[in-house]
């Protein structure tokens, strides 16, 4: 589970010296190294991150040339509402898309909406309209630091006074420690803007997914988003996952890979919301709720990692957001964010695929790899209606097992389910490749005509060339 992190790094002070230092830092030190990172502006002869040349009261109307310290882009004024799109696997004509902005309100990614809308307003060289809205955004949001830090470094740039900070430097690294922190934060919001996928794109772990898919959830460790799709199809109809929105999310302090208990790392692999736990049944760190994963799956487990407790969840009410890595395991986002993911019809079971990076790709070319494993699932359900039990036992794995007992000890389980009047639906097929290429398969399963539908969980290996089953059990 996730643990809190220190908000406030700044010693005790008296309150007027206390103001003081809160201001000097904000509206200089951040003031000045914040703008250089995030929006970078140029001198004339090419200097990065110096004031802005305006006069006090003054504000420019001609669009700036503003570089986000992102990958090298610059946005010039006329590109505004364009974003470099994440590279696609294949050829793939990318249109641009752009980031809609709500003006308020309690919702999925407002405060971060409005965040770019600040941004968007300096790179048309609007000042005084970005320091409005910056200001709005800290005042309905006072618990998001870095909607703070943003607009003191606005207020900084349009006062145009710079502050002797050689009597107020802090005693301890924690102030520039959290600076740091905050400045990760905002390389990662900008990513967002200027890296964002292609519509139509899909994450390519989903090979086929049953038409009564309602929510699906992707994570890009790497860059701190969660990506939450929507199936739009109407029902009966093929799935239409829309990708509804994406969301800054906090992860382990220690990164990711989880292998054991306790090493403060968020797991990597597919997984699915088990259940919901609303807020108000928990402590005050998990905010308005939480939706655990299941956390070790199978091929952790097979694997010999530890641990538990790993769940999506909000952050305290202190809070808005947590730093980039704060959290013990868990993935961690805003409240709102948390709220309307649990909101949603369907949620529990809903898979989550946590990676390092997502790979994008075009739907058709999912087709293939779908089409290639389909034929080997296929073959094992016909083995099992034609009850071909030497055939039967080649598709599985050595190394199977299902409650700490071996194939062995199932076999006699697996074999008196290979009957002609077996029935499977509702399939899906989720890809997983990092040392090994693993698929992931859940379907219902319907043993007898009269037979209780029961939803089944398998894990497929690569074994030398030659798929095989390592785990099967109830979902």
């Amino acid at each position: 589970m996730a643990a809190a992190a220190a908000q406030d790094g700044a010693p005790r002070a008296p309150l007027r010296t206390k103001h003081l230092l809160r201001f000097a830092w904000a509206c200089a030190a951040l003031g000045l190294i914040a703008v250089a990172v995030w929006l970078g502006t140029h001198n004339d002869d090419g200097r990065m991150g110096a004031t802005l040349p305006i006069k006090e009261g003054v504000v420019q109307t001609l669009p700036v040339k503003w570089q986000l310290a992102i990958d090298g882009v610059t946005v010039q004024p006329a590109a505004t509402g364009n974003a470099k799109q994440l590279r696609a696997s294949g050829p793939i004509k990318q249109a641009s898309t752009a980031k809609k902005v709500p003006a308020t309100g309690d919702s999925v990614g407002s405060a971060e909406s409005r965040l770019f809308a600040v941004y968007e307003h300096m790179r048309l060289g609007e000042r005084a309209r970005a320091l409005a809205l910056a200001e709005s955004l800290s005042n309905d949001y006072p618990n998001f630091q870095l909607g703070q830090l943003l607009y003191a470094d606005l207020l900084a740039v349009s006062s145009n006074k710079p502050i002797n900070l050689s009597t107020l430097s802090p005693k301890t690294g924690t102030v520039s420690t959290n600076l740091k922190v905050l400045l990760e934060e905002s390389r990662l919001r900008l990513q967002a803007i200027t890296e964002v996928p292609a519509p139509g794109l899909l994450p390519a772990n989903l090979l086929r997914l049953p038409k009564t898919t309602q929510n699906v959830i992707a994570v890009d460790t790497s860059r701190s988003r969660l990506y939450w799709f929507v199936n739009r199809a109407k029902a009966g109809e093929a799935v239409d996952l829309v990708l509804e929105k994406d969301l800054y999310i906090t992860v382990g302090k220690n990164g990711v890979l989880k292998r054991v208990e306790g090493d403060g790392r968020t797991p990597l692999g597919v997984y699915f919301v088990s259940s919901k736990l609303p807020g108000e049944d928990l402590p005050d760190l998990y905010g308005r709720g939480a939706l655990p994963i299941n956390y070790p799956n199978a091929l952790d487990i097979l694997r010999g990692k530890t641990g538990s407790g790993i769940w999506l969840h909000g952050t305290p009410a202190a809070q808005y957001v947590r730093a980039p890595l704060a959290s013990d395991g868990c993935v961690v986002m805003a409240n709102p964010d948390i709220s309307t993911l649990m909101s949603q019809v369907g949620i529990i079971g809903t898979p989550v695929v946590i990676a390092p990076s997502i790979d994008w790709v075009a739907r058709d070319s999912l087709t293939e790899p779908r089409d290639r494993f389909q034929a080997v699932f296929d073959q094992w359900v016909a083995l099992r209606a034609n009850n071909d039990l030497g055939a039967l036992r080649s598709t599985y794995s050595d190394t199977f097992f299902r409650r700490g007992k071996n194939l062995a000890h199932w076999w006699p389980t697996l074999k008196s389910e290979a009957v002609a009047t077996v029935k499977i639906s509702d399939l899906s097929i989720i890809h997983w490749k990092d040392d090994d290429d693993v698929m992931v398969v859940n379907y219902l399963e319907q043993i007898t005509p009269r037979g209780k539908l029961t939803r089944k969980r398998q894990y497929w290996r690569l074994e030398a060339g030659n798929w095989k089953i390592f785990y099967e059990g109830n979902a």
